[in-house]
């Protein structure tokens, strides 16, 4: 007989959902449970979804239809579909899925607990209820460098987007509780912190979001700061002295550029052009030298011509990329973009994308060879035997092998990159 209960989650999407997971990872160990290796152990199996596009949708309905067998052998086991999904589609996940127990949107995770007390079937799908990672001890994955929330939701509506419907209006923390966060993750010997929003350059605590970046500047302990996502039309010069004069941002920027057409741009309600992002890119890279510029691309957005396409392939060669994030256009629910009549045909879709990841791999295997012979700046990530990972602060791996003792996770060191790969660097100790 199990002396404890024991939990199974699985997450599913981006960073801000791998954050949610970490605090009901937290909330449960309050009440006793215990992670288990798989659903078949597990009393409680929590889905945390993403419906920011169709394959991560399909991806979760493919893993609910094989819990629903755990289900009728074990009766006892609770299913929970958290995050965005379940805000989503609400009460209608519990059609024709009696095995579903309970549903929790992202903004209810502080509910968890309550929830699991209920009875079943139950929902907390409320609107304002934000969570304050602060009240409890978030079980992070990792001790080395730590995710941080300065702001839930968005008020962008990008046409394509659906996360304005699922996480809600943008509501920023306070600048006390970041800070207080920050500096318990540095005590207790987190070397990096990640600051998460939609949009972090609309960060308005008490503070705008450059004059967050130099108040943890000043953290003693914190070696590394990133943030993500930042969006071009917010990003202005202003953040850009932040990152140049505070020593502890890292010279990577993610800033997410979508088309280079300037014409699938205002479709998309995205408020720049591609001269404008251009612009702030040109700027970032006069002010920050040896900044490292990565980007997300949607490929085939409903009247997107080869025209616009090319657009998008001649920006990639003009930019150069340190590396994307690109995916098919994907219709979702509500959004303004899955009601435009001009949506493009999917084998067209596939094209595209497969063109631009090409040309992408040839920027990306040039830039990583360029590194090679190089000193840069590791933080140990992960550390096992005669093999180590760690990571440049321009967000580059690298991975270190046959060193003489075992490097400690956490480490701060200098390495020569020995070896340049697609999208892996091979180095060694100095």
């Amino acid at each position: 007989m199990k002396e404890k209960k024991q939990y199974y989650l699985h997450t599913f999407g981006c960073q801000m959902n791998a954050h949610d997971s970490e605090k009901m990872a937290g909330i449960l160990k309050g009440e006793g449970y215990e992670r288990a290796g798989n659903p078949e152990e597990a009393d409680l199996i929590i889905y945390n979804t993403c419906s920011i596009r169709q394959k991560a949708e399909q991806k979760f309905y493919s893993h609910l239809g094989r819990v629903n067998v755990i289900k009728r052998k074990r009766p006892d086991i609770k299913i929970v579909v958290a995050g965005c999904i379940a805000q989503q589609e609400g009460k209608n996940l519990f059609n024709g899925r009696p095995y579903l127990d309970a549903l929790i949107g992202p903004r209810n995770i502080s509910k968890l607990s309550s929830l699991l007390d209920s009875p079943f079937p139950v929902t907390a799908l409320e609107e304002n209820n934000i969570f304050e990672s602060n009240k409890i001890a978030v079980e992070r994955n990792g001790r080395v460098k730590a995710l941080i929330n300065i702001m839930y939701g968005c008020n962008n509506y990008c046409s394509y987007c659906i996360v304005p419907y699922t996480r809600g209006r943008e509501k920023s923390r306070s600048l006390n509780k970041i800070l207080s966060e920050a500096t318990a993750l540095a005590e207790d010997g987190y070397k990096e912190v990640t600051l998460l929003g939609q949009n972090v350059n609309s960060y308005r605590g008490e503070c705008s979001f450059p004059e967050l970046l130099k108040h943890l500047d000043k953290i003693p302990g914190l070696e590394r700061i990133r943030f993500i996502t930042s969006h071009p039309k917010d990003f202005n010069d202003e953040l850009i002295d932040a990152v140049t004069e505070t020593g502890k941002v890292c010279e990577h920027i993610h800033l997410p550029l979508q088309s280079g057409s300037s014409r699938i741009l205002n479709l998309m309600n995205r408020k720049y052009t591609y001269s404008e992002y251009l612009d702030k890119v040109n700027r970032l890279c006069k002010s920050i030298p040896h900044l490292s510029i990565t980007t997300d691309i949607i490929t085939g957005f409903p009247s997107e011509t080869s025209d616009d396409h090319q657009a998008t392939v001649k920006a990639l060669k003009e930019i150069e990329f340190d590396g994307i994030f690109a995916f098919k256009y994907s219709p979702r629910p509500n959004t303004a973009a899955s009601a435009m009549n001009t949506q493009v045909d999917e084998d067209i879709k596939s094209e595209r994308l497969a063109e631009i990841l090409a040309v992408q791999d040839v920027i990306t295997e040039a830039k990583n060879k360029e590194l090679q012979g190089k000193t840069v700046e590791l933080l140990i990530e992960e550390s096992g035997g005669s093999v180590c990972i760690g990571r440049t602060r321009t967000n580059k791996i690298v991975t270190i092998s046959s060193y003489k003792k075992p490097l400690i996770e956490g480490t701060v060191l200098n390495a020569e990159i020995t070896r340049s790969l697609k999208h892996s660097l091979e180095g060694s100790v100095l």
